[in-house]
């Protein structure tokens, strides 16, 4: 299966099964388009006749069939039948996401956790059941040393001392099981202060801090809850954070919405605040609300992806780039492919914690008592639950299986299919369009750097 398109003056095409990418002139580019359609040498030159001379053509068609022996080209997929054994094996819990605090001080008009609620009651997690949490993960990685921990809400810094009081206590189970914890916190500023950004940078191997872009797009969507904007309070905060970790281990996370359509202008203004490491993601939301993003509003979501790709290879080529979190693309290594295939673990590799200890998928599930897994006193006790997600992977989902994406995004969020169809195997529609999109610009991106640095 091959994919291909021009972009920013780039003809690229993707070899879907092989990872391969060619970056080729316009003759290769028609040439694999008429292979594509099974047209054998002599077909291909008197449909190209005219247009190109027939020895180069020839030339031409000789080449890619060199590619597709070198197995580079027109590769099979071979792996249909593997991933279902992959899937097969012994589960193990390698990442929690605690919900530190069912309770937040902003009213994020986009929250899908009902400023902190999740459809419940406010709460903070105790240290009793952050604890068990920890002993859980650490009882069921099996052989895994590196787990991970997200602290996360609402906003968890309402809950500080018992994110402090479980790092402590994660880093001397450390000890007793040859385990290793990677830590992480989700915040939105209003609390940060210089004692806390001093023990993230001890302790936090990654910070979110939550931010939508532009003053008055962060304003409108996050504000307190008596209608003032937030903005100039955390602005300050987050770049001086930022700075204290040397740009590194970071993301100035934000939405973009129907009302932002523009947000390449967002991530621009994020970059122009200094941040180097930037992820601005589409809203999904019901089709009600009136900030949803619609499929009207694809195209000019997609023309913006390109606006934006186009900005950042002038940027680099100037010297002032940045990480765009959509963009980055490992086309040389990253997760083996099984992994690719097979999504993010939710439900399996990955739970989410309430504040009273139930277990859930993942953040998007909390609340939703259909979803719920078991807790830490007694376990997971709907093996059928985390049987019916370790099914997950694109050859479970129709419209993944012939998707050029699909080695990129391993076929979308479970939370965003079950939302909008019904089924955790199925798929988000506007979501894959764009995610479309953003592997094509990656993909763009790196040819264009290549090309600069040649």
């Amino acid at each position: 299966m091959i994919h291909q398109y021009k972009s920013n003056g780039y003809n690229i095409v993707m070899d879907v099964n092989s990872g391969a990418i060619h970056v080729v002139d316009d003759l290769v580019y028609d040439v694999i388009a008429l292979m594509d359609q099974k047209k054998p040498a002599d077909a291909v030159v008197s449909e190209l006749t005219g247009r190109y001379p027939d020895a180069e053509v020839r030339e031409a068609y000789e080449e890619c069939e060199q590619l597709k022996e070198a197995g580079q080209l027109f590769t099979e997929d071979i792996y249909r039948d593997a991933v279902i054994d992959f899937k097969k094996r012994k589960t193990v819990v390698k990442a929690l996401c605690l919900h530190i605090a069912h309770d937040c001080n902003l009213a994020c008009r986009y929250c899908f956790a009902e400023e902190g609620e999740y459809h419940g009651r406010r709460a903070l997690m105790s240290f009793e059941v952050g604890k068990k949490a920890l002993d859980f993960l650490i009882a069921n990685s099996g052989s895994r040393r590196n787990l991970e921990v997200d602290f996360f809400g609402g906003e968890p810094l309402m809950n500080w001392q018992v994110v402090k009081d479980l790092v402590k206590y994660g880093r001397e189970q450390e000890k007793l099981h040859d385990k290793k914890f990677r830590f992480t916190l989700t915040t939105n500023g209003v609390l940060l202060n210089d004692e806390i950004m001093e023990f993230c940078n001890q302790e936090m191997a990654n910070v979110v801090l939550s931010i939508d872009g532009r003053k008055e797009t962060h304003d409108y969507m996050r504000p307190f809850r008596k209608g003032t904007g937030s903005y100039d309070l955390v602005v300050p905060k987050f770049q001086k954070f930022a700075e204290s970790r040397d740009q590194q281990k970071y993301y100035a996370r934000g939405t973009f919405t129907h009302n932002n359509l523009d947000f390449a202008s967002d991530v621009l203004h994020l970059a122009d605040l200094g941040f180097e490491q930037i992820s601005v993601e589409p809203v999904v939301a019901a089709p009600t609300e009136p900030y949803a993003i619609k499929e009207e509003d694809i195209p000019q979501i997609c023309a913006e992806y390109d606006r934006l790709a186009k900005e950042m290879v002038r940027r680099h080529k100037e010297g002032g780039e940045f990480n765009f979190f959509h963009f980055m693309i490992d086309l040389t290594g990253g997760p083996c492919v099984y992994k690719r295939l097979s999504g993010c673990g939710s439900g399996t590799e990955y739970l989410a914690v309430t504040p009273w200890g139930d277990f859930y998928p993942c953040h998007q599930f909390v609340g939703n008592e259909e979803f719920l897994m078991g807790n830490v006193d007694d376990g997971i006790v709907r093996e059928d639950i985390r049987d019916e997600f370790k099914c997950c992977n694109v050859y479970a989902k129709d419209k993944c299986k012939e998707c050029f994406a699909r080695f990129y995004c391993s076929g979308g969020c479970a939370a965003n299919s079950f939302n909008f169809t019904g089924k955790i195997n199925d798929t988000y529609d506007v979501g894959c369009e764009l995610q479309r999109k953003r592997v094509e610009c990656a993909i763009m991106i790196k040819a264009a750097i290549a090309d600069q640095e040649a």
